[in-house]
């Protein structure tokens, strides 16, 4: 019986220290500090800091439903009617998607970028990959149709998490938007961390998933398979440019073209030849900006 006793305290508490490491390492993932955000995209020529100050940002600060304020930049242009949410990635903030908003900005469409739930400015005290983000951003949304009026034409540019949460918001929600774009995203949440565990711990996947995806759940309200862009992207009706590096090695191209293949209507695939992960501007410029104009001419009126 005694044995049975140490035995059973053992693998109890087994369960509690997997559950409680790898759950964390999910929902309190270290973040980038601003600072080293703004000196990267500035050493790597995304922006200058003239650029950034002479930007005419009005601050945005928009309840969300979680009890927390998202805050953001609004930058208008003259253009009445076209407006661009862009969604930033995991561990950034909106200092990462000034680069996407000026290649909006150049042709002639108002962006509004905002710092992701506990990321940047906003409060909130997890990170989600998608799960209570896609509410965030529905309720962007929402704003920017209160404000400006339900008939302008609204695309939604996400990279990394911000494509999942982008493509969740499609699938899920309300398909809200004119146009998405997603850039780098995985195609399913579970799958990914499988990945990343054999290359980052070397540990099989069947001895921790199961045991963070019950304290995932226990702590933070959902579980891994809530996080699928793979199960919901055949509901998004409107037209889609997905985008990945073919050199990505973090989250690997294939997702993104699982994700292509399995939407259905109009849609766009660009791999870009060059780049790590969330590098395909960065790298591919001219070809990036050229993927992004062509969708746009034949899929935006």
């Amino acid at each position: 019986m005694r044995k049975f006793l140490i035995t059973l305290a053992t693998i109890f508490t087994y369960v509690v220290s997997v559950g409680t490491f790898f759950s964390s390492k999910v929902m309190y993932i270290k973040k980038k500090s601003d600072e080293e955000i703004l000196q990267r995209e500035l050493t790597e020529g995304r922006f200058t800091m003239d650029e950034l100050s002479s930007l005419q940002k009005e601050e945005l600060t928009i309840p969300s439903r979680y009890g927390y304020k998202l805050h953001g930049w609004f930058v208008p242009t003259s253009s009445r009617h076209k407006f661009m949410i862009i969604c930033h990635g995991v561990t950034v903030n909106k200092l990462n998607s000034i680069k996407y908003m000026k290649l909006f900005l150049e042709r002639g469409w108002n962006v509004i970028v905002y710092d992701h739930r506990r990321h940047g400015q906003t409060g909130g005290k997890t990170t989600s990959y998608g799960h209570y983000e896609k509410f965030d951003l529905e309720t962007v949304v929402h704003w920017v149709k209160n404000q400006f009026g339900h008939d302008i034409t609204l695309g939604i540019h996400g990279e990394s998490m911000g494509a999942v949460t982008t493509l969740l918001y499609a699938g899920m929600i309300e398909d809200g938007a004119s146009f998405y774009i997603a850039d780098c995203p995985f195609s399913d949440f579970e799958a990914q961390l499988r990945y990343r565990l054999k290359v980052e711990y070397n540990i099989p996947s069947i001895l921790i998933m199961p045991i963070a995806n019950l304290f995932l759940k226990i702590r933070d309200g959902y579980s891994l398979k809530d996080i699928s862009p793979l199960s919901v992207v055949k509901y998004i009706k409107k037209p889609v440019l997905f985008i990945h590096s073919s050199k990505d090695d973090y989250i690997l191209p294939e997702m993104t073209k699982e994700l292509y293949s399995m939407k259905q209507g109009s849609k766009k695939l660009f791999i870009a030849p060059k780049g790590a992960h969330a590098y395909s501007y960065g790298e591919n410029k001219s070809a990036y900006e050229q993927a992004i104009d062509e969708f746009l001419y034949e899929y935006v009126k």
